[in-house]
């Protein structure tokens, strides 16, 4: 029963902070990652294989927090997220990966 009660904890808790994110669901095939998501989950489904971040990195806000987005791939295929430079990462099906720019180049977070 305990057990339970603490999976039910864990479980909310995870659900909270999902949803403090805004949500953008990026329309199938669409290929642009928009500076206005700033913060958000980008949701992709059926996404073309290569979706483009913003064409210059977003500077941080007037409080000197990075440009952040989430990016959580439904598939039904991988997808690659690339700049027009020297960034590229592959969101594979049912994983999110994190971004952060911090005004001159963007950046994969771990």
């Amino acid at each position: 029963m305990i057990n339970r009660l603490f999976a039910l904890i864990l479980f909310a808790g995870q659900a909270m902070n999902l949803q403090e994110k805004p949500v953008v669901h990026l329309k199938p095939h669409t290929d642009l990652i928009r500076t206005e998501f700033r913060g958000s989950l980008v949701e992709l489904s059926h996404a073309p294989p290569v979706v483009h971040l913003p064409a210059a990195p977003p500077k941080p806000d007037a409080d000197g927090n990075q440009w952040t987005v989430d990016v959580k791939n439904f598939g039904p295929a991988p997808v690659n997220v690339v700049d027009n430079g020297t960034f590229s990462a592959q969101v594979g099906v049912n994983q999110t990966i994190h971004i952060n720019s911090n005004g001159s180049k963007f950046i994969l977070e771990h």
